[in-house]
């Protein structure tokens, strides 16, 4: 996920801007649903968005999660392991595989 080195030029630059007072944590999560809709946006009318668009819209939506989870005290590769645990139980490859059926409706 984020390198210590992404996270430091993150917290630098929102520290020279004087933005970090901004960053409550509902107005982060406003941020990335907003960005993510902005990515979103990039595929309204086609299966294959723009690249370069795509690039930065997933860099706006990724920066704001890195923020986030910072502001929150939260290692992001932590919480993003801890939830794939959390996820391969769910969905054991040998049930899930090939399949977009919810966890509830894979067979037993």
């Amino acid at each position: 996920m984020a390198s210590d080195g992404v996270l430091d030029a993150l917290r630098q630059f929102m520290a020279e801007r004087d933005w970090t007072q901004f960053h409550s944590p509902a107005n982060l999560a406003k941020s990335i649903s907003i960005e993510a809709g902005e990515l979103l946006e990039c595929f309204q009318w086609s299966e294959d968005g723009d690249p370069r668009r795509v690039q930065e819209e997933l860099a706006d939506v990724l920066t704001y999660c890195f923020l986030l989870a910072d502001r929150l005290g939260l290692d992001a590769d932590a919480i993003v392991m801890d939830k794939l645990e959390t996820t391969r139980s769910k969905y054991p490859a040998d049930k899930a595989r090939g399949r977009s059926t919810k966890y509830d409706q894979l067979p037993d």
